[in-house]
């Protein structure tokens, strides 16, 4: 399976980009993001970040499809 995924913030910064096509075979975003986490050592956990799949916030057990753009999305401050 072929997924587009989307940083946020630290994420970005510590993945080195914005954007990224993975093929991986993970079902659900769940395992996705733990497969990217320990790739690219993200710090923070799942209960830090919020997920979205094709534009719409989900369920980080929501399952994944061919395709689909995925965004994890930590924290942000700003003023």
């Amino acid at each position: 399976m072929s997924y587009r995924v989307l940083y946020f913030a630290s994420l970005r910064d510590r993945a080195g980009c914005a954007l990224e096509e993975i093929a991986a075979t993970p079902c659900n975003a769940s395992a996705l993001y733990a497969q990217l986490r320990q790739r690219h050592g993200f710090a923070l956990t799942q209960s830090a970040l919020r997920v979205a799949v094709n534009g719409e916030f989900a369920s980080w057990q929501r399952a994944l499809r061919d395709g689909d753009e995925v965004a994890f999305i930590p924290p942000v401050s700003g003023g």
